[in-house]
């Protein structure tokens, strides 16, 4: 996958059973890092270490063919070259062990647990438009208030795979704001129907 043009045009659609080739095409044969296939966040740490490649991908297939939409894919004309996770907060069994990214409140809350863009289109803005694509998403599906949990390096470099919840900056051009920090790297980031 090469990007030869600065001009991106952009698209966001919601993942189905009809655009999983192009879900796996974008995560290529690693699963997107390490054999996730984004279910990191949907399994206990145990079940996950098992389940670390082709036994992910099934699972991802299968959630998709059930008709759920984990997620979005950003594309570049027709090349897939973007994705954002995104669901009820629920859906995520990992919180339930999180003491970083434990409730804020007792709110009913969407969450955004993973951004992958494709290396060539990395650092062009492509989070943003996805975060934003999740906002209307989670929007129209009936969510008052959607959460993200990035990194805030402070300035620092950290390889992109270990940031794979997205940079704060990201979230606040997007419309977020900080609600909670337990960690000095990581602000829980809520953007609020209220806002609009």
């Amino acid at each position: 996958m090469t990007r030869t043009k600065t001009k991106l045009e952009l698209k966001y659609r919601p993942v189905t059973a009809s655009r999983f080739k192009d879900f796996e095409q974008l995560f290529g044969q690693r699963g997107a890092c390490g054999g996730c296939w984004c279910m990191y966040w949907r399994l206990k740490s145990s079940q996950y270490e098992k389940a670390k490649g082709a036994e992910n991908k099934r699972s991802m297939k299968k959630l998709i063919d059930s008709g759920a939409i984990p997620g979005l894919i950003a594309y570049d004309k027709k090349e897939p070259i973007g994705w954002c996770s995104i669901g009820p907060r629920e859906g995520f069994i990992r919180f339930e062990t999180s003491r970083t990214l434990k409730p804020v409140d007792d709110e009913k809350v969407w969450s955004v647990v993973c951004l992958f863009i494709a290396k060539p289109y990395r650092r062009m803005g492509v989070s943003v438009g996805l975060l934003q694509a999740a906002l209307k998403h989670a929007l129209k599906k009936g969510a008052k208030i959607v959460e993200g949990y990035p990194h805030d390096l402070g300035g620092r470099q950290s390889p992109d795979p270990f940031v794979w919840t997205g940079l704060a900056s990201a979230y606040v051009e997007a419309g977020f704001v900080e609600v909670a920090r337990r960690s000095p790297t990581r602000p829980i980031m809520r953007y609020s129907a209220d806002s609009e």
